[in-house]
């Protein structure tokens, strides 16, 4: 059987979401061994990738239960019970064709920042950025909208077939001492959140012009590839 499963994780944990041969430290080995102790030998396959240090609210993965395992509920509290920076929220049966990335239609990001210092508890979790203007940084993320060849905002090294990507919807807003900026695609590049936001935080604080940001978005010439923390990124929903 065939199950999809929704994860939160604390990225601040790992090197990231995929395997990696330098490393142990990954959310998919977490996950894997956590399966093998249950008897269930199966890869994890993940909509997409997380960097070191970023977390997700809504990351979605899928693999395959062997048939003793036919209770995808205990399962979940199985799996909760042995992973203490991974958290199962749904586990279900899905079709044998489902495909946690090929099958996904949409990507929701959130990054979460503070004006003032984050807190000694919150410095895993929240990013810093101070000095800027809130409507600058509004027409900035504004201008990744819409379908662009993001050759310019990414990092190499991604086994990837085209760089253009679909931007459906980015917002901005703030609540108390917290801010929040929204990505919503078809799919990002690595790295390509972090610099998107990096972007526009630093048109936002004037480091950066909106004339300057078309153009590297218009892969006319690069003006930075500076990427934001990663602590405030959080890979917040799939759908499907």
């Amino acid at each position: 059987m065939r199950v999809k499963a929704v994860v939160a994780y604390d990225g601040s944990a790992y090197q990231g979401f995929q395997k990696q041969t330098r490393t142990k430290q990954t959310v998919t080995t977490a996950i894997e061994n956590a399966l093998r102790d249950l008897q269930i030998i199966s890869p994890v396959t993940g909509s997409g990738r997380t960097d070191a240090g970023v977390h997700a609210s809504g990351q979605v993965i899928h693999f395959d239960l062997p048939e003793f395992w036919d209770d995808p509920d205990r399962l979940r509290k199985s799996l909760n019970r042995k992973l203490s920076t991974i958290s199962f929220k749904h586990i279900s049966a899905v079709p044998k064709d489902f495909h946690a990335r090929f099958s996904a239609k949409k990507r929701i990001y959130r990054y979460v920042f503070k004006e003032s210092e984050p807190s000694i508890f919150e410095r895993k979790y929240v990013s810093h950025y101070s000095g800027f203007d809130a409507d600058i940084l509004r027409s900035a993320l504004s201008m990744f909208e819409g379908e662009h060849d993001f050759a310019y905002f990414h990092k190499t090294g991604s086994d990837i077939h085209s760089t253009v990507r679909m931007i459906y919807a980015t917002n901005y807003r703030q609540e108390g001492t917290y801010h929040f900026i929204y990505f919503s695609a078809n799919g990002f590049l690595r790295s390509q959140v972090r610099m998107m936001v990096e972007s526009a935080m630093l048109c936002a604080q004037g480091v950066l012009s909106l004339k300057q940001l078309q153009k590297q978005i218009n892969t006319e010439k690069k003006y930075h590839s500076r990427l934001a923390p990663p602590q405030g990124l959080y890979l917040a929903r799939i759908l499907y």
